[in-house]
């Protein structure tokens, strides 16, 4: 088995991200450093990353998260801020987030052990929904959310076709759902900013065919066998 993947069977990372631990030079294989990709791994060989033992886990694990606000989906942060994996320390398995959150969002975050999962839930080629309650500065008109869908330019590249609905205008504030299938750093907040407001308040309400419902912040859930069917149908 390829090393990447058999750190994602491991429930470490994507095989993405296992690429990038391998580059990095955080992986061995029976003592050795390995940062070149494609290396085979045999069953009788010792996988360490950052010097702890990785095996395959047997049982995977399935974690539906609200994550509030003040939170980083990091497995730990430089700068000492709480991160959404603290909540889940005693947990059996060691859980990694299926994409990101950025600190200031809140919402619906899949935590799993599944790497193969991982891997097809962010692949581009997946276009995989997230769809996201927005509070949005000053009032939004419906040119601008046609705009924003259309696709607007972000870090000097466009971003794909979404999907924007408007719930609700205020004088100071405007409500809209916002859907996306990319995963770039703090996309929503950037493409707002495009059409000349900010978001204030930005919660993810779904992520493929997960829906946060009424889960209260902070707390999670195991997903339900109907869930995880429709994540593997993907």
């Amino acid at each position: 088995m390829r090393l990447q993947k058999y750190l994602a069977s491991c429930g470490v990372a994507s095989r993405r991200n296992a690429e990038k631990l391998i580059a990095e030079g955080h992986v061995t294989v029976d003592g050795v450093c390995i940062t070149e990709m494609g290396v085979q791994v045999e069953d009788h060989q010792v996988v360490c990353v950052d010097g702890r033992k990785v095996t395959p886990e047997a049982e995977k694990h399935y974690i539906l998260y609200h994550k509030p606000a003040g939170e980083v989906t990091t497995v730990s942060d430089p700068e000492g801020r709480a991160t959404v994996l603290d909540r889940f320390r005693d947990y059996p398995v060691r859980l990694y987030p299926v994409g990101r959150l950025d600190y200031d969002s809140e919402g619906l975050l899949l935590l799993t052990n599944d790497g193969d999962l991982t891997e097809r839930m962010l692949h581009p080629s997946m276009e995989v929904d997230k769809v996201y309650l927005a509070r949005v500065s000053y009032q939004v008109t419906p040119e601008e959310a046609r705009k924003l869908a259309s696709g607007v330019v972000v870090d000097g590249r466009k971003t794909a076709r979404a999907k924007t609905k408007i719930l609700s205008v205020q004088n100071l504030f405007t409500d809209m759902l916002i859907t996306i299938h990319e995963g770039r750093n703090r996309q929503v907040r950037k493409m707002v900013e495009q059409i000349g407001h900010e978001v204030v308040m930005l919660r993810r309400i779904r992520f493929g065919p997960l829906k946060l419902g009424d889960l209260p912040r902070g707390q999670w859930r195991h997903l339900t066998k109907e869930e995880l069917d429709e994540l593997k149908a993907l």
